[in-house]
């Protein structure tokens, strides 16, 4: 007969009796800490997660997955991306060459690693062009010397669109005169915004062969090919494979991991020790439970020594109070996942606003590779939160209900 009531009864104790309202305030301050402790570590792990989506997304979609280059121009590109496309797992091949230098205009100086593209075919393995703020990458036509910059950059030298600067080139020309350096013209046709400081600042984009020009090149000569691949954690192995299949020694290959792999793995590996962290948070929130039964099995003394009498076992009181604490655990738990779910949807606009109020970036792109704090929530992680949470409670259920199973009538009720 007791086995319906132990549910009935284990919930009513949520509550201690009128004249002991410090025990229902633990109970309280219990369940809000295991509520808080679950806020936390979802917002944590979300924002962590949006960390990890940026990086992947929009650093590394403006970056190459894999690059396959040579020591020396190469003439017949087309035939040697035919040859890469082979690759199953290659999603697209553009051309590119780089040259890294300086620009200038009134005075004001920003290095640059200036990218040349195809704007035709670099839609298919970059992102750019959906962060143009002005602009468009269309403009880039061979002989215009036209360039693409971050607006960051744009803003170090105070220019805009249609305005001139002017590009220095790691290298001397030499005259009767003496040593000049090798500078050019270029016009400004557009400018980006990607959000990460590093690409902001010092990427520029301009046409395949205004940049052929300035190595003394033919205009139909790169310096490699970049590469997308429909699964980017793909990209090192496969393109060593595609590098070693094109059978000759002048070609090799570079992937993503050397540029940014290290910050990426550094973000995983955050992301897990940050998860630890905060998990013990949660348990030492869910272990406050413990005290809390406690102290309503000595106020329930009298209570279990009745039910005794009346011939429940020592299972049915144990089960009485693993349901209090259960209760606890689970409302904590939901109020924890509720809220936390709100705030990490609105973290991203809520530190935006706060900022726009002080006057003052959190995140500095000189500093790290975004200036903004994003969070995306992901079903795994909210359901692992609150199942850790849930575990917790119910093992701080276990030490208090093992010793209201253990009262004894007797001693129980002799000072009643």
């Amino acid at each position: 007969m007791f086995r319906p009531l132990f549910v009935f009864i284990g919930t009513r104790y949520t509550r201690a009796k009128r004249r002991n309202h410090f025990v229902s305030f633990i109970s309280l301050t219990s369940m809000i800490g295991l509520a808080l402790g679950v806020v936390v570590m979802i917002v944590v792990l979300s924002v962590m997660n949006g960390f990890d989506h940026e990086m992947r997304t929009r650093v590394l979609g403006m970056v190459p997955h894999a690059t396959i280059e040579s020591g020396e121009a190469i003439n017949d590109w087309p035939s040697l991306a035919a040859k890469v496309k082979q690759n199953p797992q290659v999603a697209a091949v553009a051309p590119f060459t780089q040259m890294q230098g300086l620009l200038t205009n009134n005075g004001q100086v920003s290095k640059v690693l200036l990218n040349a593209i195809d704007p035709a075919l670099e839609r298919n393995v970059s992102i750019i062009d959906n962060f143009m703020k002005q602009g468009r990458l269309d403009d880039l036509t061979p002989g215009s010397f036209g360039i693409v910059i971050g607006d960051k950059a744009a803003t170090k030298l105070g220019v805009g669109l249609g305005d001139k600067i002017t590009f220095v080139a790691p290298e001397v020309s030499v005259t009767p005169a003496g040593m000049f350096p090798r500078m050019k013209r270029f016009t400004v046709v557009g400018i980006f915004h990607v959000g990460a400081g590093e690409l902001d600042g010092y990427l520029g984009v301009t046409n395949l062969q205004d940049l052929a020009k300035m190595h003394r090149w033919k205009p139909d000569q790169v310096q490699g090919l970049r590469l997308k691949f429909d699964d980017l954690f793909q990209a090192p192995r496969e393109a060593w494979n595609i590098a070693q299949r094109l059978g000759e020694d002048r070609y090799y290959a570079r992937d993503w991991t050397r540029t940014h792999g290290n910050l990426y793995q550094a973000i995983r590996m955050e992301k897990a020790m940050i998860g630890l962290l905060l998990l013990l948070i949660v348990a030492v929130a869910a272990f406050n439970i413990i005290s809390t039964l406690v102290m309503v099995v000595n106020d329930k003394k009298g209570d279990i020594a009745i039910l005794r009498t009346l011939g429940a076992t020592p299972g049915t009181i144990m089960r009485t109070f693993m349901v209090q604490g259960t209760v606890i655990g689970v409302v904590g738990t939901a109020i924890g996942a509720v809220v936390g779910i709100f705030a990490a949807l609105n973290v991203s606009a809520a530190i935006s606003a706060l900022e726009g109020v002080i006057g003052h970036k959190f995140l500095n792109a000189d500093v790290y590779f975004i200036d903004y704090l994003p969070s995306q929530v992901q079903s795994q992680d909210v359901v692992m939160v609150c199942a850790a949470a849930l575990v917790l409670s119910f093992l701080a259920t276990l030490y208090p209900a093992w010793r209201a199973a253990r009262t004894q009538p007797a001693e129980a009720l002799r000072y009643e």
